[in-house]
């Protein structure tokens, strides 16, 4: 089920449809409070998906994760991609086979680019997370979370990868995205939230205003105010816990109870 105007006018357009990728994940997280309630994961693909990403989890008072890509480029040219690694808690090479096959790319080259590729997504997940442990998504609602889509080569390992954590529902949400890709997508997820599906699509950054890159230090800043987020919920809801036990015991409050 896809979500999001086609061809609004402005997303016909397409320029500076949002401030910056906080107010996008804002305008995202009011979509998707229907699934507040579905014990939602938030999985968001650095860097550009991680404010983004925040905000989501922020409103739904789920956690934040991440679900890493890295692309595989031609041998003789990389910016021509083959296709990509993705890593959402269990790994998944997604390679475009037609293109493979006329390039007659060799399955060693595929093979060690793969293995590279998994050793550099280790490495940025401690950058990023420092050991802490991944957010499992089994039996949950994953939500992946990106600040746009375009293609959608990337996107669409990640959706593989997570898919194979066995989450109960698996959610894309972007604010922006061409309608075709979305299209493609939702043969990927359960539930496409698209804000805006422009027919003229250039590049993300046409639809934000401040479109900066950002910094291994900002997305580890945003993992570590979602994570102090959620152990402020997890000790508002245990002392919550602890007062109605103590209302139904008839303590008041401060008096302990009978061991």
């Amino acid at each position: 089920m896809v979500h999001g105007p086609y061809d609004t006018p402005a997303s016909n357009l397409g320029f500076g449809v949002f401030p910056d990728r906080v107010e996008a994940g804002r305008r995202l997280a009011e979509r998707l409070l229907h699934l507040k309630h579905k014990r939602p994961v938030v999985l968001a693909l650095p860097r550009g998906g991680v404010p983004v990403g925040y905000e989501v989890a922020k409103a739904l008072g789920a956690p934040l994760d991440l679900v890493f890509v890295r692309k595989i480029g031609a041998p003789f040219q990389p910016e021509l991609a083959l296709g990509a690694v993705a890593d959402g808690g269990h790994p998944i090479t997604v390679l475009n086979d037609e293109l493979v096959g006329r390039l007659e790319i060799s399955e060693t080259f595929l093979q060690e680019e793969t293995k590279r590729k998994l050793a550099e997504i280790d490495r940025r997940r401690e950058v990023y997370k420092a050991g802490r442990p991944r957010v499992d998504v089994t039996g949950r609602t994953a939500i992946v979370v990106d600040d746009g889509i375009a293609t959608g080569a990337t996107v669409r390992a990640a959706l593989q990868s997570v898919r194979k954590g066995a989450p109960d529902l698996l959610v894309l949400a972007v604010p922006v995205a061409p309608p075709e890709t979305v299209e493609a997508l939702e043969r990927e997820a359960d539930e496409v939230v698209c804000l805006e599906t422009p027919a003229l699509f250039f590049a993300i950054g046409q639809f934000y205003r401040d479109f900066e890159q950002l910094s291994d230090e900002q997305v580890v800043d945003w993992l570590k105010r979602a994570e102090e987020l959620m152990d402020a919920e997890l000790a508002e809801a245990e002392s919550a816990a602890k007062s109605t036990g103590r209302e139904t015991m008839g303590l008041p409050d401060g008096q302990p109870g009978t061991q």
